[in-house]
């Protein structure tokens, strides 16, 4: 096994997962302000176009690069329209394990973007990689990505108490930090199986407005 991932590019039916582009900037600043990528990311806010630049120039590319992991820009097929980012990360090649974080921006929610991403990024670990296991960590208050992990296939493996600091809008529109659980789901290959057709067979990918 190699010590980086392939630079690549997926495509489903919908969407195109490829490299960062420097004409991503725009859109992307744009998405990392939305308020709900701010309560549960770690990203700088307010986040800036040189905050992108520099993500998208370099930390992102350097992830690939050092063995680190990679991280790929989610755009509509049809439109070429940035709808968010998938990012594999804490690879662990010995045990063939990676941990997936998904944002998805205001524009493009309610779509099912984000399962038809996961879906398409697991498929390709699993088989062109031959990783065993895919790890997605969760913060209590984001059910949508809770949901967005139960209808991928992931088994939910417990609770990490007081794992994260997330943020929330206070009564004078202030941001502040509070520390919430993180819910731990596992993805192996065999749960992968059959849930891309079921999906597409439900009429689509879900959708979940607010997911990020």
């Amino acid at each position: 096994m190699t010590t980086t991932f392939p630079d690549i590019s997926l495509s489903t039916e919908r969407l195109v997962l490829r490299p960062l582009e420097v004409s991503d900037i725009p859109p992307f600043t744009e998405m990392m302000n939305d308020e709900l990528v701010t309560a549960w990311t770690t990203a700088p806010h307010p986040y800036t176009e040189g905050d992108a630049h520099d993500w998208i120039t370099r930390a992102a590319p350097a992830e690939r690069l050092r063995g680190r992991g990679i991280v790929l820009a989610v755009t509509e097929f049809l439109t070429q329209r940035l709808v968010g980012t998938v990012h594999l990360r804490h690879v662990d090649r010995r045990v063939r394990s990676a941990e997936l974080s998904c944002v998805v921006a205001p524009w493009a929610r309610g779509e099912g973007y984000a399962c038809e991403a996961v879906v398409a990024l697991a498929q390709w670990l699993f088989g062109d990689q031959r990783f065993e296991r895919l790890e997605m960590r969760t913060a209590a208050g984001n059910t949508a990505a809770q949901q967005v992990a139960q209808k991928t296939g992931c088994i939910s493996e417990g609770v990490l108490r007081g794992a994260r600091i997330a943020r929330t809008r206070t009564e004078d529109g202030s941001w502040a930090e509070f520390r919430t659980d993180l819910i731990v789901w596992s993805l192996l290959p065999e749960d992968l199986e059959g849930v891309g057709e079921q999906l597409a067979e439900s009429g689509g990918y879900p959708a979940y407005s607010d997911w990020n």
